[in-house]
C-alpha cells in the first residue's frame, strides 16, 4: 500500500452540546490537529443538524477529518506534542469518541 493514503474520521459526542461548547472543540481542533506533516487534507466542523435520514448518524456534534499520505504519517501524528496536547487538554469534555481509519486511493 505504498501509494494509498489514510483517512483518519474522528466523531465527537459531548457532554455538553451547547454551540460554545461545540465551537470550542471545533476550535481545538484546528489549533491542534491542522498542520502535521503528511496531511493531505483536513476539516472539522459541527454535524449538520438538518440531515435527518434513517442513515444518519445522530449521535455526535464534532467530526474530524484528516487525509494523511501514509500509515508512517499517520502513526507519528498519534504521538505528536501538539495532538497528545489536544487530548490533554479537552478529552474531559468527551462523552464518546468514535474513531474510523480507513485506507483510501483518489
Amino acid at each position: 500500500m505504498a501509494d494509498t493514503q489514510l483517512a483518519h474520521m474522528v466523531y465527537f459526542t459531548l457532554n455538553n452540546g451547547s454551540p460554545e461548547a461545540i465551537q470550542t472543540m471545533v476550535d481545538a481542533c484546528h489549533k491542534y490537529l491542522k498542520d502535521h506533516p503528511g496531511v493531505v487534507y483536513f476539516s472539522a466542523g459541527q454535524r449538520g443538524p438538518e440531515f435527518q435520514r434513517e442513515v444518519n448518524n445522530q449521535e455526535f456534534h464534532v467530526a474530524l477529518n484528516v487525509v494523511f499520505d501514509s500509515k508512517e504519517s499517520h502513526d507519528i501524528y498519534q504521538t505528536a506534542p501538539d495532538h497528545l496536547k489536544f487530548i490533554e487538554e479537552n478529552k474531559a469534555s468527551w462523552a464518546k469518541v468514535q474513531v474510523c481509519d480507513s485506507y483510501v486511493t483518489s
